[in-house]
């Protein structure tokens, strides 16, 4: 899982690019040092962590693609979406691949009108009290702050919660941010799915 996604992630990079861009999150999980990050590893800035990520903009009743967008998108407020509630945007990252979630969308709920994260989530059905107990922790606000199902014909958990109940989350934060706090809290949920592993 987290560990064996994060080292084929690290030796991938390594062999390709001669160093493996790593953040914060990662480097801390690893025990890494400030001396051992300089060998074979480059520390990103956690900003730019989804500058290479594929974007796309949707509208949510037909789906359709209303745009590829560049990493400008990632600096647009996520109040964006407050005015565009017909658009959703769909990223795709190397990042969500070692954590191990499929593509993540945001939107803004059209009934509530907070902000919804969906995702597929590469964990086996085994782990069901794991994470239900996880995000009752670690979202804030009731029970009904996401949705969980397990889809045994994909082998994933469709995941839908809301951003609003992510510590850190405010107002104010872009869209690039949001997903750096959504990438956050999984990366929590994944590694703690490791430590049940054993």
């Amino acid at each position: 899982m987290l560990k064996e996604n994060l080292a084929s992630y690290i030796e991938k990079e390594q062999k390709e690019k001669g160093t493996a861009l790593i953040f914060e999150k990662e480097k801390e999980y690893l025990g890494m040092t400030d001396s051992d990050s300089a060998d074979g590893f480059t520390i990103g800035n956690e900003g730019d962590r989804f500058r290479e990520a594929y974007l796309e903009r949707g509208d949510k009743e037909t789906e359709e693609i209303l745009a590829e967008e560049s990493p400008d998108f990632l600096e647009k407020p996520i109040s964006y979406f407050r005015e565009h509630k017909r658009e959703f945007v769909y990223m795709e990252s190397k990042w969500f691949d070692v954590i191990g979630a499929d593509a993540v969308s945001l939107e803004v709920d059209d009934v509530f009108g907070n902000y919804d994260i969906m995702l597929g989530l590469k964990l086996q059905k085994k782990y069901q009290k794991y994470l239900k107990d996880s995000l009752d922790k670690g979202l804030e606000g009731s029970g009904d702050a996401y949705d969980l199902m397990f889809d045994s014909g994909e082998g994933i958990w469709n995941l839908n919660f809301s951003l609003d109940a992510l510590p850190g989350y405010h107002g104010g934060l872009s869209v690039g941010e949001a997903y750096s706090l959504v990438y956050g809290f999984l990366f929590n949920l994944a590694e703690g799915a490791q430590s049940q592993q054993g």
